[in-house]
């Protein structure tokens, strides 16, 4: 079956047939292998993007930038104080005036209504690179991961997600497990639950590719057999006011070397979006600790461990960011 994504947007792969999803995955492996070789690219030449940063980032920024210029695009970067996006000019009008300037535009903020909109008004690609509800590139960058270093098919991996169940990395794993045919555990705190209908969107998803979607509260029975074993910071930005009521709940959660070990599986990787608070090596860290909170989510063992391969997900969010401005931008290598 022919894959043609040219003048889409990346919004939420919920938008997704699985196979576009496997396309705009091959092509990932395929431009990590070109930019491997050191070949040097030319598929965005002439092309030019917008990246809008309402939240900071060092991964997504780098991510994009690198992929862009990489083959050949020209990147112009705006965060809050360099633009007047959503404060003089409505968020539609910006759409309207970056659509003319662009040929695509990435969004890393809060409201994923926002990334909407500027597809809506743009009339050129939109990346969402971070929403409050979604992550749709770093999904990618997983399951790229995920292919990488578990030597079995896609259908027979297993995938539990300890914490936060109803965050935006947890959503967005959801949705590309149930898409692809992916044994999924979310396992948290009732009080962190994933939406209805959320749980309800991915479980028609996977009665179609059969996957299978699950939420817990045991984090040792949810580990059981897993080839990955992925967290989150228990806080993401903006959230910072909840960091007590989130250590009282996610606590139970914390990905230790005992957690690791319960999916007897010598082969489990460790999997995290990042950054991560792994030790007390970070001013947000430390700080915390010195008001009575280890906000660690993970310890240091298993971070640190041969079985992790959280930095070859943070390097993949570049092949994978890349192979989705290439397909969407270009229309495929």
């Amino acid at each position: 079956m022919s894959v043609n994504l040219k003048g889409r947007s990346l919004l939420t792969l919920m938008d997704f047939t699985p196979e576009e999803i496997r396309y705009l995955l091959d092509l990932a492996h395929e431009l990590k292998r070109k930019k491997k070789a050191g070949i040097k690219g030319d598929l965005l030449s002439g092309k030019n993007i917008v990246l809008l940063f309402e939240k900071t980032s060092t991964r997504t920024r780098c991510a994009f930038e690198v992929a862009a210029m990489d083959e050949g695009a020209g990147v112009t970067f705006l965060d809050p104080k360099a633009s007047q996006f959503g404060k003089k000019e409505s968020i539609a009008d910006s759409a309207r005036v970056l659509g003319r300037f662009y040929d695509g535009i990435e969004f890393r903020g809060y409201d994923q209504r926002t990334v909407e909109l500027l597809a809506e008004y743009s009339g050129v690609p939109v990346f969402n690179g971070l929403t409050d509800s979604d992550h749709p590139t770093q999904a990618l960058a997983d399951i790229m991961t995920l292919e990488e270093n578990v030597k079995k098919p896609l259908s027979e991996c297993k995938l539990v997600f300890c914490g936060d169940t109803r965050n935006n990395v947890a959503y967005c794993l959801m949705y590309i497990c149930s898409k692809l045919g992916i044994h999924y555990v979310g396992c948290g705190p009732r009080e962190l639950a994933p939406a209805a209908e959320v749980m309800a969107a991915c479980l028609a998803e996977a009665e179609k590719t059969g996957a299978v979607i699950e939420y817990c509260c045991d984090p040792y029975e949810a580990v059981k057999g897993a080839d990955a074993l992925y967290t989150d910071i228990w806080a993401s930005m903006g959230e910072e006011h909840l960091i007590p009521e989130r250590v009282r709940l996610l606590s139970p959660y914390k990905v230790t070397s005992g957690l690791f070990a319960a999916a007897g599986n010598p082969d489990c990787i460790f999997m995290h979006c990042l950054p991560s608070f792994h030790d007390f090596n970070t001013d947000m860290a430390a700080e915390q600790l010195a008001l009575g909170y280890d906000i660690r989510e993970v310890d240091d063992e298993v971070f640190c461990s041969p079985n992790s391969k959280v930095f070859d997900e943070a390097e993949n969010r570049m092949h994978t960011i890349k192979a989705v401005l290439v397909a969407f931008i270009r229309g495929g290598a």
